[in-house]
């Protein structure tokens, strides 16, 4: 804590030197000098098309700068000039203050920001987690086969044991970030904290689930309810219909949607994560697994394996998978595909649970799969395990 103060500390006295007027923001960074002559973007997430640049710097002697105004703290990017890789863009805080990069030109993991409060608190935070993270990769990459090949033998109690183990995980990643809001109310990655933690909860099968998830977010400090994703976050909870049960074959009301087994799937189209337009008839294949998911959803990553394991064996044969998610922020809808290895089709409109194409299929909650035949003939719903299995080897003769 006294470290973190001097630190603080430290960020006040160079603002004060710099005599930076208020909302004003000045971005001082270091690169590897062999990125000379190169453009960097300072770039704002955007739903649409993932990264929109509002602002340019030439790197020359290893340094880069950066001036403007900022109302209130923001999550923004440096990117690179011809290197559209998110794992390279730099992630910080944009806000009022003197703000310090070490930017490294492989790696936006072995970066480093500093010098004004929510930067620290954000850094903090990382090296509080780098141990967990590293636990948690290590984990899925060495059991991913392992798990895969339990699937495929239909060894439930494999897959048991490696569930339990990976919950493990979980949960101590749970309790860091637990303490982490605890000690540090007002640090502006909150939000994100939170915001997962209500996600999470609003999915649990039991009455509560929507109230808890919505007084979680309530314990949000005031200072950052006042900012537009604190504000959003409010909204999207207070608008969040009443939590989903668990997904079973009738999650969906008789008669709320036309999508239906024996009815053909309504059409529909959105944006990829490159941000072109899908439709799903571009993506229909022999076989067509409609998968509605998010990221913040526990049992959907938790069945992203299976469907991995599913779409690496038939695929080839004919099986087309398009994803279908319910996240609000594309970045961290694109790292999940990335993370869990999810290489087919996948769109969002980016609404949450006001995801136009889920209401559409009268999806209430997820996870939820509708399966088509070739014709688009819807021919099942909600199918797990050996019986999607079953239902594509079915189709596929």
């Amino acid at each position: 804590m006294k470290k973190i103060l001097l630190v603080l500390a430290a960020s006040a006295f160079v603002m004060s030197c710099k005599n930076l007027a208020e909302n004003e923001f000045e971005i001082t960074g270091t690169v590897d000098p062999s990125m000379n002559g190169k453009m960097l973007f300072l770039e704002k997430p955007d739903p649409t098309i993932g990264f929109k640049a509002v602002d340019t710097a030439k790197v020359e002697n290893g340094k880069f700068e950066f001036k403007g105004t900022a109302k209130e703290p923001e999550v923004y990017f440096i990117g690179i000039q011809d290197d559209p890789s998110p794992a390279k863009k730099l992630q910080f805080i944009l806000e009022e203050g003197s703000i310090e990069l070490e930017m490294d030109k492989d790696s936006a993991v072995k970066s480093k920001r500093s010098g004004t409060y929510n930067n620290d608190m954000f850094s903090k935070y990382l090296e509080n987690t780098k141990k967990i993270d590293k636990e948690d990769k290590d984990f899925r990459e060495k059991n991913r086969d392992v798990y895969m090949a339990a699937y495929q033998k239909q060894d439930q109690a494999a897959m048991d044991k490696l569930n339990d183990e990976y919950k493990k995980i979980k949960e101590k990643r749970e309790k860091i970030d637990n303490d982490f809001i605890k000690e540090n109310p007002k640090a502006y990655i909150n939000i994100f904290l939170i915001g997962q933690k209500a996600s999470a909860k609003a999915q649990e099968p039991i009455p509560t689930a929507r109230e808890e998830a919505k007084a979680i977010v309530n314990g949000l400090h005031p200072d950052l309810k006042k900012t537009e994703k604190g504000k959003e976050l409010i909204k999207a909870f207070s608008d969040t219909p009443a939590a989903p049960a668990m997904p079973t074959e009738q999650a969906a009301a008789p008669g709320k949607s036309n999508a239906e087994v024996g009815s053909t799937a309504p059409a529909f189209s959105a944006n990829t994560p490159a941000g072109k337009s899908l439709s799903l008839k571009e993506a229909m294949g022999k076989v067509t697994i409609i998968d509605f998911w998010a990221s913040w959803c526990k049992p959907c990553r938790m069945e992203n394996p299976n469907v991995v394991a599913l779409y690496n064996e038939y695929h080839s044969k004919g099986l087309n998978i398009i994803g279908v998610s319910l996240d609000k922020e594309a970045t961290s809808w694109k790292k999940a595909i990335a993370d869990d290895k999810l290489t087919w089709n996948h769109v969002s409109n980016l609404k949450f649970w006001d995801e136009p194409i889920a209401k559409q299929y009268g999806v209430e909650s997820i996870p939820a799969t509708f399966i088509l035949d070739a014709n688009g003939k819807i021919v099942a719903k909600d199918l797990r395990g050996a019986e999607l299995k079953a239902k594509v080897a079915e189709l596929l003769k």
